[in-house]
């Protein structure tokens, strides 16, 4: 630390942010590959509904105060001998910073993108073909079982048809939902 001594206020004050930022930034880099990044253990402290917002992520995190003082602290380290003024420096490093903000933003909108939602509603079958697994009794005297792909995956459904009987095998067409196990079919 002898070395930070002999340096400039600012390019002092740059490198007292850098270096403890810094480590921080690793070990939550580290803590996010090993999966104990779960949340930021630390709340903004003041009442708003931020946790409703229809954001990805909190502005006011952690998280992005790390990312915004790496991004200001190395720009100011960097740019220190080649930018003359010290206001445009402080400039240069606050927009570097807020750039590191929103490029962690852009990436957490593109990971959210690989999401998949696999809840199966059932009005998602509405005009599906599918298949009889247990015959349906004729005119809604009963209910039979029909099996229907969902996202790669066979559901089992019950169902009624206002035709007659429809045989095991037979290929139907799924016409009304009747509730939320419950289907009208006809048979093609």
């Amino acid at each position: 630390m002898d070395a930070l001594n002999n340096l400039e206020p600012l390019l002092k004050v740059f490198w007292y942010i850098a270096i403890p930022i810094s480590a921080i930034f690793l070990v939550q880099t580290i803590m996010t590959f090993i999966g104990a990044d779960s949340g930021d253990g630390i709340d903004a402290d003041f009442d708003g509904d931020l946790d409703h917002a229809n954001a990805p992520f909190q502005l006011f995190s952690f998280r992005n105060l790390i990312n915004f003082l790496l991004g200001f602290s190395w720009t100011g380290i960097s740019f220190y001998g080649l930018v003359n003024s010290k206001p445009l420096l402080i400039t240069l490093s606050v927009i570097i910073g807020a750039a590191f903000i929103m490029i962690f933003f852009i990436t957490i909108k593109q990971i959210q993108k690989l999401a998949e939602n696999n809840t199966f509603k059932i009005e998602s079958l509405l005009h599906r073909t599918a298949s009889v697994y247990l015959r349906i009794p004729e005119h809604r005297t009963g209910t039979g079982k029909i099996q229907v792909s969902v996202n790669g995956s066979f559901r089992e459904i019950d169902a009624i048809t206002n035709q007659e009987q429809i045989t095991s095998g037979s290929t139907i067409k799924i016409v009304k939902i009747e509730s939320n196990n419950l289907v009208l079919v006809e048979k093609i």
